[in-house]
């Protein structure tokens, strides 16, 4: 039997790199879990990203119908258009955040996953609580390290090799 699970995320840095968080919190009948993580250095995309991986992540039963919703187009739209289809055809050649979009196909695979874009800071409770979760999150003392973000890979996308 499938289960049908309702996932609300959301990702926060503080500068872009800085600190960041994500929120998550997952809904199934009269369950629910709120989780929420932060890092010491990573990006916006990389919280938002991350906060639907840990949302997957915590599902039990392969095949679960999940429906998540999020404010990061970034992320909706690399799924539901099949972008991120085409990178991994093309081993994220030139793509930021390899790491996370390979966690996240593998964990993705495994459920019956839709997107649906929700517009963030528009009065939506459980989207406003992840906002509030991942800003928090990433404000405390305890960060831990993003250890798949390197500022120098990504500042040296920015330049040729050529010499």
């Amino acid at each position: 039997m499938s289960c049908n699970i309702t996932i609300y995320s959301d990702g926060a840095s503080s500068g872009n790199p800085g600190p960041g968080g994500y929120g998550v919190v997952l809904i199934s009948g009269k369950h629910r879990l709120e989780k929420s993580q932060g890092f010491r250095l990573t990006t916006n995309n990389r919280m938002e990203l991350m906060a639907v991986i840990a949302g997957l992540e915590a599902l039990k039963k392969p095949g679960s119908n999940v429906v998540v919703y999020t404010d990061s187009r970034y992320v909706a739209d690399a799924v539901e258009k099949g972008w991120v289809f085409q990178w991994e055809s093309k081993a994220f050649k030139k793509k930021k955040n390899q790491d996370l979009w390979l966690r996240f196909l593998k964990i993705y695979r495994r459920h019956n996953v839709k997107f649906v874009w929700i517009k963030g800071h528009a009065s939506d409770p459980e989207n406003d609580l992840c906002d509030r979760m991942a800003v928090e999150a990433s404000t405390k003392n305890n960060l831990i390290e993003d250890t798949g973000y390197n500022p120098e890979t990504e500042s040296n996308m920015l330049f040729s090799n050529s010499h």
